[in-house]
């Protein structure tokens, strides 16, 4: 008489063949466990570095633009090929800014390096300090705001005075338990006071990191050893409505600064803050979809892996089949069993390379692009469709072969 088995029933013959097997069923789950931690893990970095653009643009808003004599240069694939014009000087943005009429924000800006060492006493940090000239209005500009301290003032923007402003990470680093305003800092050879600490928003990819320190924009200007130095002019309008208009007005103002006749192209570049965010969350989806495609593959071999494996199981387990189907298993309780089995597999191996993932994953985004701890929940349970499916397509051609075996056949296989 034919044997129905539940669904419960099943899984604890599955899980019962697995304990006997553990050897296998290790190698068959690490199968699994390295494809999904490829997805899991690349897509969780992904996730991480788009996170992080989307705060360091928070601030900025959709409603202002720089001028400056280079494109963006944040373009992953094509850095090497961006415009490169005359440099900005400092009278140009400066006559710019005392013509510009607009309602606006406005802030001359100068970076110096991304490589310098600060120094205070015997204590100093890595060269991987960033320096920034700008005026006043660098904290709207900026979207930065003042954990304590003080902004520039007029008197020392004008003669360009020692003083600095200094991210988080340079208080925590050289000054630990310390209150550092009006002590000094070293600069590579400046001796600079630093009136102000910004608050913390956590390292970053290079957007907005607590690694840098901005200065008077006369005392960058001084410090910069380059033959040419560029500067860049950073407008923010009151409304993303009045943003368009702005630019034009912008553009036309800042022709005339260059002395470019109706007949010349523009030699400068005009970015907004949002379309460099969209740009880089394109480019971000591009990467997703190629990580995506290469964890996908990944699991395509995991799955031939565990399609063989578990051919070789119905192979070694001929006998146990035929004693099974002797006692009344039909062909679809048969199926069932290494249906079941395939999948339990696949899922344990799911299991493992999700934490695998993404710790890999927020190992890579928090490291080197500093960003947050990440939890994808969207990839999490792709993965966990994706072992399913995995197990469903694995083990359906063992299955129904291991259904379709003669039971006197396979009573009489050693």
């Amino acid at each position: 008489m034919p044997v129905k088995t539940s669904l419960k029933e099943n899984i604890s013959i599955a899980l019962q063949s697995i304990a006997g097997n553990r050897l296998r069923t290790s190698l068959t789950a690490l199968i699994i466990a390295i494809g999904i931690m490829a997805l899991v893990g690349i897509l969780t970095s992904i996730e991480g570095i788009k996170n992080n653009i989307n705060d360091a643009f928070s601030d900025l808003g959709a409603n202002s633009f720089t001028l400056q004599n280079r494109g963006e240069g944040l373009n992953f694939g094509d850095a090497g090929h961006r415009k490169v014009y005359p440099a900005i000087t400092y009278p140009q943005a400066s006559r710019f800014k005392e013509l510009f009429k607009l309602p606006v924000v406005m802030a001359i800006n100068h970076d110096v390096t991304g490589t310098a060492v600060a120094k205070y006493n015997s204590l100093k940090t890595n060269p991987n300090i960033s320096v920034t000239g700008s005026d006043e209005n660098y904290l709207i500009t900026g979207g930065r705001k003042l954990g304590y301290g003080r902004n520039f003032s007029t008197t020392e923007i004008e003669h360009g005075a020692s003083v600095v402003i200094i991210g988080d990470e340079i208080r925590k680093r050289l000054y630990k338990n310390e209150d550092p305003i009006n002590k000094f800092v070293f600069i590579g050879n400046n001796r600079l006071k630093i009136i102000g600490v910004f608050v913390s928003k956590g390292s970053s990819s290079g957007f907005s990191s607590d690694k840098f320190c901005i200065i008077p924009v006369l005392k960058a200007k001084q410090m910069d050893t380059t033959k040419n130095p560029t500067f860049t002019v950073t407008i923010k309008v009151n409304s993303p409505a009045a943003l368009d208009a702005s630019i034009g007005e912008a553009t036309s103002l800042f022709r005339n600064v260059r002395d470019l006749n109706i007949a010349n192209a523009n030699n400068f570049e005009i970015s907004r803050s949002d379309s460099i965010q969209n740009e880089l969350s394109g480019q971000l989806a591009g990467m997703t979809a190629g990580g995506a495609v290469i964890g996908i593959i990944t699991l395509i071999g995991a799955a031939i892996g565990l399609m063989n494996i578990m051919l070789v199981s119905v192979t070694e387990r001929t006998r146990e089949i035929g004693i099974r189907k002797a006692i009344g298993a039909t062909p679809a309780v048969i199926r069932k069993q290494f249906l079941i089995e395939a999948i339990v597999i696949c899922l344990m191996g799911g299991i493992l390379g999700i934490i695998l993932g993404m710790a890999i994953g927020n190992l890579i985004a928090i490291g080197v692009f500093g960003s947050s701890f990440i939890v994808p929940w969207v990839w999490l349970f792709c993965a966990i469709v994706l072992c399913t499916l995995i197990g469903l397509i694995s083990g359906f051609y063992p299955a129904k072969k291991a259904s379709k075996l003669d039971p006197v056949e396979a009573l009489r296989y050693e």
